[in-house]
């Protein structure tokens, strides 16, 4: 406003006739307020009434504001046709203000945007800064509603708004805008300040602002909320594909346009990394998401590999280990987008309109894994340093996550394999029970149970079903599981009842704890096992069980009831102390047996007696074969999503019919060997199995003899034929046999090494009256 001259008419009343741009631009009043009224009302001092000739001197104008404006004035008169004063020429003038006011330097050098409206919404006054964002001088402001500066409509209509708002009501106001400005070439966040103006009488004279420019903590906010929403929304599962969508899903449309993760393809086969060779670098596309349908900014299609010359900004990421960023018209970006356009079919380019984008490499525990790039098309802003800072922090979240999946994927696989390693994968051939198994492993973020089963054939075509699971997961959990297992097997092999083999299987555990504790190892073991082992006689049809801590068993009879067996089981493996109790139970011919771990049935928010009552109705539905009836009982019982393994045993009992066994009680006396020996070779004639009567006679003679001289009475002979012939001799001596070597000179001793070399297999068991001496003789396909 500096060097403006001010022209106005005065009539001989003292009335305003006319009134200049340039008075309006120094009074703020505009011709249509100053003409016709009193100019003593425009100013704060007077001129003289008469004037004789020109007059020059200081006057103070009032300003529209209701500040004083000290101005320069030059008065010269206007005649009439008679020579009458008719009224005042005046001309007024502000020279430049060399010594303007602190206030006025204050609001001018500030480095906020400030500004001045009448109560009209129109312009009084700019300062630099705000000249500055609306990108021109004051002067072509002045006097001008804001509306008419600026192109956004929506954003002219609230800030107008609240103008009008604070000159009617006189209250101050707070407006928060995210819009652009004529000057500034990027959308910026505002915080306005608006408060009234007021003359001494208290009257609103207009509206001042103060915008604060709060772009930068604008986006370190926004910034700031996409991480925290990536930190809820990244790694929600232990999947490495999964992992690199979920990154696509928090950065598009909010950060990129489009964007897309890249991986070595040693990270999804959940491998260790190799040694890096060659310039080109080959990636596989796992992830890729566009703000456009049908994503065309791709490139590479999902699940394919991708070669990035040592050029593109994804090599140079992977190089430097950090973001970089590339802009249009970089040659590096316009070689980029040249290579990847060379792909596209003809007149439909890949990166038609990108204007930015930015490569950040995956890094996780000092190891690279991929890279993940991010374009922009239709945001205008490009990527900044700060932006850069942000997607190397969300990368390196990113990054963790998605080799957490790799590393659980690959102990997953691992433990998997020990696991299956370790269960049995062909069931032994036997003739007292029918089976079918299931194993599911768990596909929980807590990794591979301990779950186990066996079937294990004893002496006496008997057979022992077990089913156990280990508390915890992963490697340790099948190592521990391992352990049992064996430890299981053997002492199944010594032929002890279930509740002897429980507390002995107890000890073990109890025994590893203490050494994994002396270690440093884990607490698997310390935490324990539990396990069922039962014991089915095809003979006598009866069924010998004890549990540590495990479900009870479900039974399935002929008739089609079911129902599970009522025993009390012992406290879990591994808490010692307390004993175990067996049950014995007598079976009809075809009875299932169901033996089950605790993921069958057990789960968050499920009830275990519901779902044992689902079990149970499940095991009577129609099925063609037990493997079908499995697959039935998994269909109706299993939880969508199991927290754990499932392990699933099912069995049918057979019997061995009276025709197949014959028992013979032996007088102790040497004498009667012969006859017995001659009764067996008899039932071998009944039996077709003359061929072995050889073998047969030598084994009963020995076995029947050692019996009458070393053990106690009552003896007994039994001879089973199965799918081997077994020959049993029983006495009440609870003394076993050991196998030696005779020397030359020894009388006896060979009995026993010439039944091991004779027969097929040998050994002995406890019974509760004694102990039975037994071996068994293969059968060539033609006896069986």
């Amino acid at each position: 406003m500096d060097h403006v001259v001010a022209v106005a008419v005065v009539d001989a009343r003292g009335m305003v006739t006319g009134w200049s741009e340039g008075a309006r631009l120094l009074t703020g009043h505009t011709a249509e307020e100053a003409v016709g009224r009193p100019a003593a009302e425009l100013l704060a001092g007077a001129v003289p009434a008469r004037l004789d000739g020109a007059w020059t001197g200081p006057v103070v104008v009032r300003h529209r504001d209701g500040h004083p404006l000290t101005v320069t004035v030059t008065a010269c008169p206007v005649l009439g046709p008679g020579g009458e004063l008719a009224g005042l020429t005046v001309s007024a003038e502000r020279p430049p203000d060399t010594e303007p006011t602190l206030a006025g330097r204050a609001f001018q050098q500030a480095t906020m945007s400030m500004s001045v409206f009448d109560t009209r919404q129109r312009y009084l006054r700019l300062n630099d800064a705000a000249c500055h964002v609306m990108g021109v001088p004051e002067e072509v402001l002045l006097g001008r509603h804001f509306p008419e500066t600026v192109e956004d409509a929506k954003h002219s209509r609230g800030f107008n708004w609240h103008l009008r708002h604070v000159a009617e009501t006189g209250r101050p106001a707070r407006y928060e805008s995210f819009t652009g400005a004529p000057a500034l070439n990027r959308e910026h966040a505002w915080s306005i300040e608006m408060w009234p103006v007021r003359d001494p009488s208290g009257e609103v004279l207009g509206t001042a602002l103060a915008a604060f420019d709060s772009t930068d903590q604008y986006w370190a906010r926004r910034r700031l909320a996409l991480l925290n929403e990536a930190a809820a929304a990244i790694g929600t599962t232990l999947d490495v594909v999964r992992t690199a969508e979920e990154l696509i899903g928090v950065v598009v449309p909010r950060f990129a346009d489009f964007a897309s993760v890249d991986l070595f393809d040693w990270v999804l086969d959940a491998d260790e990394p190799p040694p890096m060779t060659g310039t080109e670098i080959l990636l596989r596309r796992v992830a890729h998401g566009s703000v456009t349908e049908g994503t065309p900014e791709a490139a590479v299609h999902l699940g394919e590999t991708d070669v990035y010359p040592s050029f593109s900004p994804v090599a140079r990421a992977l190089r430097e280990g950090r973001a970089v960023v590339s802009q249009a018209g970089e040659p590096g970006f316009r070689r980029w987008v040249a290579e990847r356009n060379a792909r596209a079919p003809a007149g439909r380019p890949y990166r038609e309109g990108v204007h930015s984008m930015m490569a950040v490499p995956l890094r996780a525990r000092g190891t690279t894994l991929g890279v993940a790039v991010a374009v922009r098309v239709a945001q205008p802003e490009d990527y900044e340093a700060d932006d850069a800072v942000f997607a190397e922090e969300l990368a390196s979240r990113a990054a963790v996550c998605v080799d957490n999946a790799r590393r659980f994927a690959r102990e997953r696989t691992t433990a998997l394999a020990l696991q299956h390693s370790l269960l049995p994968r062909g069931l032994p051939g036997q003739a007292a029970v029918e089976v079918a198994h299931r194993y599911l492993p768990s596909g929980s973020t807590a990794g591979i149970g301990g779950d186990w089963f066996d079937v294990i054939p004893l002496s006496g075509s008997r057979v022992a079903l077990v089913v156990g699971d280990v508390v915890g997961h992963g490697i340790p959990s099948s190592a521990t599981m391992g352990r049992l297992c064996m430890a299981v097997r053997t002492l199944a092999d010594v032929d002890l009842p279930p509740d002897e083999l429980l507390t002995h299987l107890d000890d073990l555990v109890t025994h590893l704890a203490a050494y994994d504790d002396e270690g440093g190892g884990d607490e698997v073991a310390e935490l324990g096992a539990t396990c069922l082992y039962a014991v089915y006689d095809p003979v006598t049809r009866r069924l010998n069980l004890a549990a540590a801590g495990h479900p009870a068993p479900a039974l399935v009879r002929p008739d089609g009831t079911s129902d599970l067996v009522r025993m009390t089981p012992g406290p879990p493996l591994g808490v010692g102390g307390l004993p175990f109790e067996a049950v014995e139970l007598e079976l009809p011919e075809d009875t299932v047996v169901a033996l089950y771990t605790d993921g069958l049935i057990e789960d968050r928010d499920r009830d275990v007696d519901r779902a044992t009552a689902e079990l149970c109705n499940a095991l009577t539905a129609p099925a063609a074969t037990l493997d079908a009836l499995c697959d039935t009982v998994l269909k109706a019982v299993l939880p969508e999503e199991p927290s754990d393994d499932v392990a699933l045993l099912l069995a049918r009992t057979r019997a061995l019919g009276a025709e197949q066994v014959a028992t013979w009680d032996v007088t102790p006396d040497p004498a009667h060997v012969a006859a017995t020996r001659q009764a067996a070779t008899e039932q071998l004639a009944a039996w077709g199995l003359e061929e072995t009567a050889f073998v047969t006679e030598l084994v009963v003679s020995e076995l029947v003899t050692n019996a009458i001289r070393y053990g106690e009475p009552p003896v007994q002979l039994r001879l089973i034929r199965d799918r081997t012939l077994i020959c049993e001799v029983s006495d009440g001596s609870s003394t076993s046999p050991h196998l030696r070597r005779a020397h030359n000179d020894d009388e006896g001793g060979r009995g026993l090494l010439l039944v091991a070399q004779l027969t097929q297999r040998w050994g002995s068991r406890q019974t509760t009256r004694g102990k039975t001496i037994w071996c068994e003789q293969s059968l060539t396909p033609s006896l069986l």
